[in-house]
């Protein structure tokens, strides 16, 4: 056991005593959760497309310990290497993003979608938190070197960035992304009536989306429907839940997943809510909130302005995409093909949530600042 022992200068040993193992395990045990949750709602949805039965469960498994060892991988990294590892991800996501224009599958109107050696790739997964870590770079730019242009060069990788992702069209990301963008910007010393001035700007873009995209029209006249109205996925998702109430039909009784064509992804949490009833919904809700209020409140503690942008911008970004899942499922906003971080399947959302927490407990662990330093 010399290899985490306080006296030990490995790699290992100073990861283990510096990471903060309460956030660990709150991830860990999401992952577990999802694992599950996808052996019990992915078979129905393999044998529906005429797929063998265990298809999405396989390749879930086999994404998870990839997705894994790249969050433990990166929280063992210092400051330098996730500045750096956040602006190259973040370049060649916006490659990517630009590949999906061209050469992109265009699902339900929209091509947000490539193939890379055989897998379906979202490059837009990747652009939170990527963009979040770099963003939160050159705010505090600004801060540091008085001619830097941090603030400015910031708003137009945003513009940039919100861009590509109105073409491809995925208003829903482009929301998040401006949410996370403000946030940080509110934080970095924005002025209360700049923030008002954005939050104006926002709410005539969301006006304009409204006009401009069918899906998205399509979408909020559902929401604000009712009975028939509502759209068929969000009606049976609303039945599920109805039919688990607190503990739950049982583990494989639920029938959501039979009728749902997106019940491994997009409303797994109604999986959950059938199946198990309020009490795991509400475990789960539980775990993303702790993982988000203890990620904010520990880079609070810190005086380092780019751990607390960083840190706190990839918590609300995960917390939020949680949020805009559980609320669509049920039916508190409009529908959003937004996946519940490290519980619904996909190796995109799993490889971006890994690659996020990774950044977050790397960025959160004791004294990391400190390391930077002595290396200078």
């Amino acid at each position: 056991m010399n290899l985490f022992s306080r006296n030990s200068r490995s790699l290992i040993a100073n990861w283990w005593w510096t990471v903060d193992k309460v956030l660990l395990t709150l991830v860990t045990v999401l992952i577990a959760i999802g694992i599950f949750l996808n052996f019990s709602a992915s078979p129905a949805v393999a044998n529906r497309i005429g797929a063998e039965t265990f298809h999405f469960v396989k390749r879930q498994l086999f994404f998870i310990p990839i997705a894994y060892g790249l969050l433990i991988f990166l929280s063992m990294q210092k400051l330098k290497t996730i500045r750096r590892v956040a602006i190259i991800g973040y370049m060649i996501t916006i490659i990517l993003m630009i590949l999906t224009l061209f050469w992109g599958e265009e699902t339900k109107g929209a091509s947000r979608w490539i193939r890379i050696l055989g897998f379906s790739l979202q490059p837009s997964e990747f652009i939170k938190p990527t963009f979040a870590v770099v963003a939160a770079w050159l705010f505090e730019g600004q801060k540091k070197y008085r001619d830097f242009p941090g603030n400015l060069l910031s708003t137009c990788l945003y513009g940039f960035t919100l861009i590509l992702l109105l073409m491809q069209p995925d208003v829903g990301m482009s929301i998040v992304v401006s949410l996370i963008w403000g946030f940080q910007f509110f934080l970095a010393g924005l002025s209360v009536l700049l923030v008002a001035v954005l939050g104006l700007v926002g709410i005539g873009l969301l006006v304009i989306a409204y006009f401009a995209f069918d899906h998205v029209h399509a979408r909020v006249q559902q929401f604000i429907g009712s009975g028939n109205e509502l759209s068929y996925q969000v009606r049976k998702s609303l039945e599920a839940f109805q039919s688990g109430s607190i503990f739950g039909r049982g583990p494989g009784e639920g029938v959501v997943k039979l009728n749902i064509p997106d019940a491994h992804t997009d409303f797994i949490f109604a999986v959950a809510g059938e199946e198990f009833g309020l009490l795991l919904c509400l475990v789960i809700v539980g775990l993303y909130a702790a993982i988000v209020i203890r990620s904010m409140l520990t880079s609070m503690k810190d005086n380092n302005l780019f751990i607390i942008l960083s840190a706190s911008a990839l918590a609300a970004s995960f917390g939020l995409q949680g949020i805009i899942n559980m609320a669509s499922t049920l039916h508190l906003m409009p529908t959003k093909g937004m996946t519940l971080p490290f519980i619904s399947y996909g190796g995109s959302s799993l490889l971006a949530s890994a690659l996020g927490m990774g950044m977050l407990l790397a960025i959160t662990r004791k004294n990391v600042h400190a390391e930077d330093k002595d290396e200078d």
